[in-house]
């Protein structure tokens, strides 16, 4: 949720460059683990989107990202840095993870749709259609 806080307003603003969920951290304590992992997927995802952003036009061709709720599009690009980049991460719990992020903060379809997108991309994955999107970002 962190992360996704963090995404939401990055792509609010539109600044990319080092983003960061430490005003998320003065309202509400984060565990150290947890905050680790959120600043993870942040910086990954940061430096990933435009990448993220063409699997997700591959994937859902009827939705423009442009046009995507703004939460629809930072859960999908979490789940997908998560599903190539992040191999310790069990497939099914990335999209797992990302189908209840959607049903506690997007649409009454949302859910389904990020299921949907995310089952095609795993297959895409699977069949080695999808490889790397770009270079491995470093995430420290």
């Amino acid at each position: 949720m962190a992360a996704l806080q963090s995404l939401f307003a990055a792509d609010v603003r539109g600044v990319w460059d080092d983003p960061s969920i430490e005003w998320l951290d003065e309202e509400e304590e984060l565990a150290e683990n947890v905050e680790k992992f959120a600043q993870s997927l942040l910086a990954g995802v940061a430096k990933s989107h435009l990448g993220l952003d063409n699997v997700i036009t591959r994937y859902a061709p009827a939705w423009p990202v442009s046009q995507l709720s703004l939460i629809d599009r930072n859960i999908l690009r979490i789940a997908l840095f998560e599903l190539i980049y992040t191999p310790k991460t069990p497939r099914k719990t990335a999209i797992n993870e990302a189908v209840e992020l959607a049903k506690i903060f997007g649409s009454g379809s949302s859910a389904r749709f990020i299921n949907g997108v995310l089952g095609s991309a795993m297959s895409g994955l699977e069949s080695g259609e999808i490889g790397s999107i770009e270079p491995v970002p470093e995430v420290r």
